[in-house]
C-alpha cells in the first residue's frame, strides 16, 4: 500500500536553483566552489575539485550542501 506524497512548498530560493550552477561554500574553514549535480529537498549534491575534496576531508569529489549553507555566484 502506498501513501501520497505530500506536496510542499518550495522556497523562492530553491526553486531558483538550476543543474551546473555554481556555488560557494564553507566547510572546515576552507571555502570551496563547486557545480549543483542534483537538486534535493533541504540540499544540493555538488561537484568540487578533487584539491577541495583533500582539503575539507572529502571522501569524493561529490558532497552534500544544506540549501542554507551556499551561495550563488
Amino acid at each position: 500500500m502506498a501513501f501520497p506524497r505530500k506536496e510542499k512548498d518550495v522556497s523562492d530560493f530553491v526553486s531558483a536553483r538550476h543543474i551546473d550552477e555554481e556555488i560557494t561554500f564553507v566547510r572546515n574553514d576552507h571555502e570551496v566552489n563547486g557545480t549543483i549535480q542534483k537538486i534535493l529537498e533541504n540540499s544540493v549534491i555538488v561537484k568540487i575539485s578533487d584539491d577541495d575534496a583533500d582539503r575539507i576531508g572529502a571522501a569524493s569529489n561529490l558532497t552534500v550542501v544544506a540549501h542554507k549553507n551556499y551561495s550563488v555566484h
